[in-house]
């Protein structure tokens, strides 16, 4: 599918970008970070069918698309296009309805009557009132929703480096602590050494600079550096040709940087600081040249940026080791206090359950026990019965009283006698 500049304003927050797996050694994986990314680009999808529409996406500006203005032309959509569109709201319906019910079977809520509608309002890019049907009020929802998620996605990912971080020098501590002092030293002494050695990294060039790009352009490219032309070069890595570096392409251009300072095969390296460390590369580039903050940098963008001072002059890149720590002491002592809390929580609801199943246990036993007696009462009964068969002996009852046929009580209404209610005679030994 290919996306002009005006889809890929709203598009951007769907690039693949490196999700945060807390294991530092995982392979991280392609995903966009939010949770509606199918229906956003399904929703696109159907739209960029329609004529009308594609043509006042392409004459629409930035403001107008970040705005909701062109939802308006939601209602001037062929036919087969809003049945679409109505058909993907139902189903992105149906799928939330889904996660909300697992998340509260997953919390033993207990809900009789669940109103989805109320429940729905939590999900911003739809609107809940309207379950069925795909009105210029949806559109608008997930335009506002996906560009507000945007500014905030990566202030998120921020954060959750943090916390990893956090928990890292966590298990760190809690590691050295349950060591003997000998073996504490020894170990502090090693892991000082591999930091150490991380550090002795080559020169990392500032991202954006044009010893960053020439580098780029000789090394990646295979071109005389001595001929570096930012116009070709801005082509060249202009992957999917639409005219713009998205966020995806710019931060392919930091990979040589980033090899320098990081090797998975080495232990001293983390794969989670360099996703970081990418991160904070694409956010530099992107402060200095998207004059227009639109999360896309445009050829005139890229051109303007060439002309400035900090690109042939820029200032050292202080890569995460040069640069002071992601927390402070006091950050660590609350992310440490909200652990605590949190595994105490678990020890409780492992308590519960470990008494929960010692009740099952003897629910169990006291069931088993019961089966058995049941076993033996009804081996004995035919233990009973198969004696007195053999003996000639009439059927007793439960408690060993005698019992008559009821065939008796046929004999007597043959011969016209009075019938007599059914006596129990005691068995005589």
């Amino acid at each position: 599918m290919n996306l002009d500049p005006g889809w890929l304003l709203l598009l951007s927050i769907s690039l693949e970008v490196w999700s945060l797996p807390l294991d530092r050694n995982a392979t991280p994986q392609e995903d966009t970070g939010l949770y509606y990314d199918r229906y956003l680009r399904e929703v696109i999808e159907v739209l960029e069918t329609d004529p009308h529409f594609r043509e006042k996406l392409q004459t629409a500006n930035t403001e107008d698309i970040k705005n909701g203005r062109l939802s308006k032309e939601l209602d001037l959509v062929g036919h087969h296009v809003r049945t679409r569109l109505d058909e993907l709201k139902r189903q992105e319906v149906s799928r939330l309805r889904m996660l909300l019910k697992a998340k509260l079977d997953s919390t033993n809520t207990q809900s009789l009557q669940m109103d989805h509608a109320s429940l729905l309002k939590q999900f911003e890019h739809l609107d809940p009132h309207n379950q069925n049907t795909f009105e210029a009020k949806d559109l608008e929802l997930l335009i506002s929703t996906a560009t507000k998620d945007l500014e905030n996605y990566d202030a998120e990912r921020h954060d959750e480096f943090k916390r990893y971080e956090m928990l890292k020098e966590h298990e760190r501590r809690e590691y050295l602590k349950g060591l003997d002092q000998e073996k504490r030293e020894k170990e502090e002494k090693r892991m000082e050494e591999l930091k150490e050695k991380h550090r002795k990294h080559p020169k990392v060039n500032a991202p954006g600079s044009v010893a960053q790009l020439r580098e780029v352009w000789e090394e990646t490219d295979g071109l005389d550096p001595t001929e570096f032309n930012p116009k070709t070069f801005f082509k060249l890595h202009d992957a999917n040709g639409d005219g713009v570096l998205d966020e995806q392409e710019l931060e392919a251009l930091f990979a040589k940087e980033l090899e320098k300072v990081y090797d998975p095969k080495n232990e001293e390296d983390d794969m989670m600081e360099m996703e970081e460390e990418r991160l904070r590369m694409r956010e530099h580039v992107m402060k200095n040249v998207d004059i227009n903050q639109d999360r896309l940098v445009s050829l005139e963008e890229f051109l303007k940026s060439t002309d400035k001072k900090e690109f042939n002059n820029p200032k050292e890149w202080d890569t995460l080791d040069d640069t002071k720590p992601v927390f402070t002491e006091a950050e660590l002592q609350r992310f440490e206090a909200e652990l605590r809390t949190k595994e105490e929580e678990l020890g409780r609801r492992a308590e519960s359950l470990r008494q929960e199943q010692d009740l099952l246990k003897e629910r169990g036993k006291a069931l088993e026990a019961q089966r058995r007696e049941y076993q033996q009462a009804v081996l004995e009964m035919s233990q009973r019965k198969e004696k007195q068969a053999v003996e000639g002996q009439p059927p007793t009852g439960p408690n060993g009283e005698l019992q008559f046929h009821q065939e008796m009580d046929g004999v007597k209404a043959q011969n016209n006698l009075p019938a007599e209610p059914p006596q129990n005679l005691p068995v005589h030994t």
